[in-house]
């Protein structure tokens, strides 16, 4: 418990281990929180919708959707129930921070897996754990409430992936259902707590990358920290109330033959405020094979890799420290 940033950060200033070098800090220059992120009101019509996710997903990698359907108080009640487990008392996360390989269970830890592996940490807490009915008995009891009102964002959260997917096929030409079942089997839920920093420009909540997932459905609350990289330049993701932010996965680049791109991006840390953010990853299951679908494939447009089983991607990935590019290589025809 005593590597929980919440735990200390109010006792000491910005440790050694948590200073990134300076190539990689988000320095002390203001990022403007930018309004030309793509904003999709999805009660649009069907033709408009599958044009705007279309071009988003091609131009920016990411968007924001309203008008989703999804309640606003299972949202509200979502990043409350989040507020409070952080909140809770140590002895109360303890079971959550014991080192186990079991899928199953629910991890709480600091910065990453691989913390006593790491060279230099991010500030952050996450506590991550997948959402199968079947784990929900693993998850934590408190706070009150926290599995039922963890379910029921995990259930809208699919739905309204699912509903993406299904716009962004009609748009690239795969075929309907193309990502039910096995290709969207595994949802896992990431909850990000970011405490107030000592000094912001020196280190990061999470380094740029890419999502190696097929599609990311991230909640954040009113709290700036979310940061796209656009045209060689960052640019703040302005937080909308009751909006869901979605982020194309290397995956479904893969999968489109690169006709949708993911969207490299990192978090970034304040010295003021506590920020949450909970994130939901539709990820395959480990031995799904993923490949170009066969519908965007031409003579004119070739694969760009081979087919392989996502856990070895993902195997790859955690090798490359989530590098996405380096872990496709092996892949690439």
């Amino acid at each position: 418990m005593d590597k929980l940033v919440s735990s200390w950060y109010k006792d000491q200033s910005l440790p050694e281990s948590y200073i990134f070098p300076p190539h990689e800090r988000p320095g002390k220059l203001l990022v403007p929180r930018c309004n030309t992120v793509p904003v999709i009101d999805l009660g649009d019509t069907r033709t408009n919708l599958v044009h705007q996710i279309l071009k988003a997903s091609q131009e920016f990698g990411l968007f924001q959707v309203v008008n989703h359907g999804v309640p606003p108080n299972i949202m509200s009640e979502t990043m409350s129930v989040f507020h409070k487990f952080f909140e809770l008392p140590a002895e109360d996360k303890a079971s959550l921070t014991v080192h186990t390989n079991d899928p199953k269970r629910c991890k709480l830890v600091t910065s990453t897996l691989d913390y006593d592996r790491e060279k230099i940490h991010l500030w952050r807490d996450v506590l991550r754990h997948p959402c199968h009915p079947d784990c929900i008995e693993f998850w934590p009891q408190k706070p009150l409430r926290y599995r039922e009102v963890v379910a029921a964002c995990s259930i809208e959260a699919k739905k309204l992936g699912l509903q993406i997917l299904e716009l962004l096929c009609e748009g690239v030409g795969i075929e309907h259902g193309y990502f039910e079942h096995e290709l969207t089997e595994d949802l896992l839920l990431g909850a990000n707590h970011y405490p107030p920093c000592p000094d912001p420009s020196l280190t990061i909540g999470i380094p740029k990358h890419f999502d190696p997932d097929i599609l990311t459905i991230l909640l954040q609350e009113h709290i700036s920290g979310l940061q796209v990289l656009k045209d060689g330049e960052w640019i703040g993701v302005k937080p909308i109330p009751n909006a869901f932010v979605v982020n194309i996965g290397y995956i479904l680049q893969v999968i489109s033959n690169n006709k949708l791109k993911g969207a490299e991006h990192r978090v970034v840390t304040n010295s003021s405020d506590h920020r949450i953010s909970v994130v939901f990853c539709m990820n395959p299951a480990g031995d799904s094979n993923i490949e170009p679908a066969k519908s965007v494939v031409t003579a004119t447009n070739p694969p760009l890799c081979r087919g392989f089983q996502f856990k070895e991607f993902m195997d790859n990935f955690y090798s490359m420290d989530g590098d996405a590019d380096l872990a496709l290589q092996p892949f690439k025809l």
